[in-house]
């Protein structure tokens, strides 16, 4: 606006910071000076535009071949995520799908003893005249985790940014190939090793596992809040319950419920995020971990078939999820073994 010797200018910048500012008001002054000299009485009105904040917007870098990343967490240690995450893994390949997992638990890795593979290292490959790591395969899952890389008895005391070197390596330094989905193990809480993985990868959905006690849950409902949080915004396709209950053989009636009942399935009604579904205690399921032997390798049993349905649950809120995204990252859906794939 101009009036007379009085020039007033309203200007936009998307730089919240003061250094920004001020060195924009001194070019536009210099400019207005050298243009009409000193003896114009000169205003600016600098104001901070908001960047616009898409609640669709995948986060991170992708990695070319890889169609669905899913992180699975717990707020809780303990409540069986690995041996769920396993598990899924199996199922999603028994239906036809192309499955990787990295294992994020950094200070805990048990993903190659359920693979048994604990002793397996993994090969260096050149593709495209790099150095990649070639991951672990194993029941035709592909398998990445700190694991590979430490002793059995040595602890791994490293402080977050060097944990998150780590990972990167892991995530960004393998040769994965073209998987559907890449699972990933996170460890429990809700700290470094999470917003390292969220802020590096284009996470197209989470799923939280918890057992139905009143402890293990409210770390649950902290792990939904996480990925809720506006600045990372990655959507909950749903709450598995582990340890639901237990089924003695010689009672195959009845339904002991040691960590309590439906809890998880509450919490998600509660927090309006999809119930995938539950696991009982079942002893062969903590023994095939042990063994190195994913339960869900056993065909037409009570865990295949559940785990199937869980996994089939997920895949499900995958497909609406995806329905969402933005054009530049839109997802097409193909038929694979019964199921509906979602691939890019």
């Amino acid at each position: 606006m101009i009036f007379d010797k009085d020039v007033i200018i309203d200007i936009n910048i998307n730089n919240p910071t003061l250094q920004a500012r001020k060195k924009t008001e001194s070019s536009i002054t210099g400019l207005i000076s050298q243009k009409f000299g000193e003896k114009i009485n000169l205003k600016i009105n600098t104001r901070i535009e908001k960047s616009v904040n898409d609640s669709n917007q995948i986060k991170g870098k992708p990695i070319p071949g890889i169609n669905n990343v899913i992180a699975i967490a717990s707020g809780k240690g303990g409540v069986g995520k690995s041996t769920v995450t396993s598990n899924i893994a199996v199922s999603l390949n028994s239906m036809g799908f192309s499955v990787g997992i990295l294992d994020a638990d950094i200070y805990g890795p048990s993903i190659p003893i359920m693979f048994d593979v604990e002793n397996s290292r993994p090969l260096s490959v050149t593709i495209d005249g790099k150095n990649k790591m070639s991951p672990v395969e194993s029941y035709g899952i592909k398998i990445l985790s700190i694991g590979f890389f430490t002793k059995s008895d040595q602890a791994v005391i490293w402080r977050g940014p060097m944990a998150t070197k780590a990972l990167n390596q892991m995530i960004f330094d393998a040769a994965w190939g073209n998987l559907d989905f890449l699972l990933i193990d996170l460890p429990p809480g809700t700290g470094d090793i999470h917003l390292s993985i969220l802020q590096a990868l284009p996470v197209t959905g989470s799923v939280i596992v918890s057992t139905p006690q009143n402890i293990a849950l409210s770390d649950a409902r902290k792990g939904v809040a996480m990925f809720n949080q506006k600045s990372i915004n990655v959507p909950v396709l749903g709450i598995i319950e582990n340890m639901s209950y237990f089924t003695p053989e010689e009672l195959p009636k009845n339904k002991y419920y040691i960590f309590g009942k439906d809890g998880a399935k509450n919490l998600a009604i509660d927090l309006d995020v999809p119930y995938l579904g539950e696991v009982p205690i079942i002893q062969s399921i903590r023994e095939a971990s042990d063994y190195g032997h994913p339960a869900s390798l056993q065909k037409e049993s009570l865990i295949s078939d559940l785990m199937e349905d869980i996994t089939r649950n997920m895949v499900s809120e995958l497909v609406k999820r995806n329905k969402n995204l933005p054009p530049s990252e839109s997802l097409k859906i193909t038929t694979m073994a019964g199921c509906s794939a979602v691939n890019k």
